[in-house]
């Protein structure tokens, strides 16, 4: 049993020390929140005839999102906690590429190659919080370059007057409370047991739905025409 014990990963207030698969029940149970919101933006899509397969992918990949972040906050083991932050990384870059491409009107191969130098930009100021901000958002800092990139292309698309651009630098402010929340959960355990993280979860929820129907809404059909 100990040795079982030795793979499971204890990062939130929640589980404490307890291995059992229901250690964590607000954390499991709100991941229902990624589900909800691809439910709703299914629906919409569907009434505003706007399911082609870019917004159709981000369903699927929020829906991934919720079944391994629930894996994780059941199992809390390390092939788990890969469920978890993979769909998350596509997600991210997925949605810039989209941003790219449906918003910005880049063609798909500069669209692509625009990520490669995101990617770039990520891994840079990841290494850069982590060296100068850990003690403060802990194990919230790989997310912080996504918070950093997702307001300033809503920023910068606002700037050209594109809608979806104020829908983005709004969804970023959710998101800022929504990572903040990640990054408290382990500073008031005594006090508050089941932790915050729960609340990043419904928070991010409500931030992958709302970049789904921006992209809805706002998705051009005439980006799709630009050359390759």
């Amino acid at each position: 049993m100990a040795e079982h014990h030795a793979h499971k990963i204890f990062n939130y207030c929640e589980r404490a020390q307890d291995p059992s698969f229901w250690a964590e029940p607000w954390n499991a149970v709100t991941n229902a929140a990624f589900l909800i919101a691809a439910g709703v933006c299914l629906v919409i899509a569907l009434r505003a005839r706007r399911l082609d397969g870019p917004v159709l992918w981000l369903i699927l990949v929020t829906s991934a999102i919720g079944v391994g972040s629930f894996l994780f906050h059941t199992y809390a083991e390390t092939w788990a906690a890969l469920a978890d932050v993979i769909p998350i990384g596509i997600f991210i870059l997925s949605y810039f590429v989209l941003a790219m491409r449906c918003y910005a009107g880049f063609s798909w191969g500069r669209s692509f190659l625009l990520m490669v130098g995101f990617i770039v930009a990520l891994v840079a100021v990841s290494w850069l919080m982590n060296t100068f901000l850990r003690g403060i958002v802990g194990g919230s800092v790989s997310y912080g370059p996504a918070l950093l990139a997702l307001f300033v292309t809503g920023l910068w698309l606002n700037l050209r007057g594109h809608p979806a651009g104020t829908w983005m630098m709004v969804v970023s402010g959710i998101f800022l409370i929504s990572l903040t929340a990640r990054s408290v959960d382990y500073m008031y355990c005594d006090s508050l047991p089941i932790g915050s993280h729960w609340l990043w979860h419904i928070l991010n929820g409500v931030v992958l739905g709302g970049l789904t129907l921006a992209l809805i809404r706002h998705g051009t059909d005439q980006s799709r025409n630009a050359s390759i």
